[in-house]
């Protein structure tokens, strides 16, 4: 393994001092329980936290800032951040309008979470929760119970934080992510698999004609290993699973998302975006947005996730809303 790291064991802790170090006054770092806050939340403004396993930056530690989420904290490289890391960090952006949390649905973050709010329900902390599992790949594996969550998870964070900063109260902000959730649809692959620094070997190999068909972003499974074919048919089969599972249908106003695991080049993801805007066209999808480039990956993993978003005057007005993060990707 060859990786820009110090001690495996710090790499997350060093990760977000890092984040903290290049955005100068503009956030809360408690290293203790791995938390990076805005410094400029509205007291009377719902606030919106995640934070599932690091290892999928930007997910979620890179989009903390205004008209995304106001604070985060991740558990180390592909595992669930300890109850109390949820605990504390509610606690520091509580305020009278309550608290969001954003769950991507795996048992070790909904284990974590729900007993971190239990906690913070216990001091009198006004808590709202929103599952996100837009994942059509399979529907258990082995970290979940249904529906993983992936990158559709931006669109929830996203729309919800837009209604946020409109002053939605808790329900009506929760009902968007619901709403959210209920039409975004992702599926993705794999070309290679990664190596978490505290491992130091590959979560799996594949052989030089192998790819892997509806992987997880920690590496699990997907729905099978086949032969490695040309990005137009990888594209077909992604984008055919999604746009039946919602349905989707001809007329629809879409947001699509090519989303990298992270190894994969900009070049490749554009290529890939062609593929899907040409699959849209040919269903009679309007794509009214389009998002490519790294969003929720899995380490130096080269592959792709695919995201749509079907769309209506309302989430189409939230996706337009201006919003500040440290990648500045929307």
């Amino acid at each position: 393994m060859k990786k820009f790291l110090n001690d495996p064991a710090n790499f997350v802790k060093e990760m977000i001092e890092g984040i903290s170090l290049a955005n100068p006054g503009k956030y809360i770092y408690k290293p203790e329980y791995n938390i990076l806050a805005r410094n400029d939340i509205p007291a009377n403004k719902v606030a919106i936290m995640q934070g599932s396993g690091s290892g999928h930056e930007p997910a979620h530690i890179m989009c903390v800032g205004k008209g995304m989420l106001d604070a985060a904290c991740p558990g180390n490289v592909f595992a669930a951040p300890p109850m109390d890391y949820v605990y504390e960090c509610t606690k520091l952006i509580a305020n009278d309008a309550g608290v969001l949390h954003i769950i991507n649905n795996y048992q070790g973050d909904r284990m974590s979470w729900d007993m971190g709010r239990e906690m913070a329900e216990a001091e009198g902390i006004k808590i709202g929760v929103v599952i996100v599992d837009d994942d059509v790949s399979v529907q258990n594996s082995t970290y979940t119970v249904g529906r993983r969550g992936v990158a559709g998870n931006f669109f929830v964070i996203k729309c919800c934080a837009a209604a946020a900063e409109r002053g939605k109260n808790l329900e009506e902000v929760v009902a968007v992510g619901k709403k959210v959730n209920a039409n975004v649809r992702s599926m993705g692959m794999a070309l290679t698999g990664c190596i978490p620094p505290a491992k130091g070997t590959p979560l799996f190999t594949l052989a030089d004609d192998e790819i892997e068909i509806g992987i997880g972003i920690h590496g699990e499974p997907g729905r099978r290993r086949d032969k490695y074919r040309p990005a137009k048919d990888i594209m077909e089969e992604l984008f055919t699973a999604i746009y039946e599972d919602l349905p989707f249908a001809s007329g629809d106003r879409v947001a699509v998302m090519v989303n990298g695991m992270g190894g994969t080049p900009i070049s490749e993801l554009y290529l890939l975006y062609g593929e899907a805007a040409k699959k849209c066209e040919e269903k009679g999808l309007t794509v009214v947005h389009n998002y490519v480039g790294n969003y929720c990956t899995s380490l130096e993993m080269q592959g792709f996730s695919l995201t749509l978003l079907k769309l209506d005057d309302e989430i189409e007005t939230y996706l337009n809303d201006p919003a500040e993060c440290a990648i500045h990707v929307f």
